[in-house]
């Protein structure tokens, strides 16, 4: 095993990229915060769902994690099941007409979506990070 001398910690704090890294105790609730997988403190996102090419505290590449079409597909099912059952429901219990569903569940399903979008996709990033570390 070898073991690091003061001379090379001395070098490696000289060093231009080298930074000092915090680990984040809980890399799925950091990322969910929208913040990053490692250290829990440089922000995740650039924009609504554009991911940051890295991380600005601790330097974490972002680009090596994918998360494709994962998180919309279960989005745009979480979404479907809760407008579907909650229209059904109504339907039944109050038999509201046609005009007054497309008026409360079209923007619900789209505003529940947008919404769950970033954590969505943060939660997906955060969990890669914890299986691939």
């Amino acid at each position: 095993m070898i073991q690091d001398g003061p001379e090379t910690v001395e070098t490696a704090r000289d060093e231009g990229s080298s930074r000092a890294v915090v680990v984040c105790d809980h890399p799925v609730r950091a990322a969910l915060k929208g913040r990053c997988p490692r250290c829990g403190q440089g922000r995740l996102f650039d924009g609504f769902l554009k991911v940051r090419p890295a991380c600005a505290v601790c330097g974490l590449d972002f680009s090596t994690i994918q998360t494709g079409d994962g998180p919309a597909t279960f989005i745009m099912q979480i979404a479907g099941f809760v407008v579907v059952f909650s229209a059904l429901f109504v339907e039944i219990r109050f038999h509201p007409p046609m005009w007054l569903h497309l008026i409360v569940w079209l923007p619900m399903v789209a505003g529940l979506s947008l919404a769950l979008m970033r954590p969505g996709r943060g939660l997906m990033i955060g969990l890669q990070y914890r299986n691939q570390r």
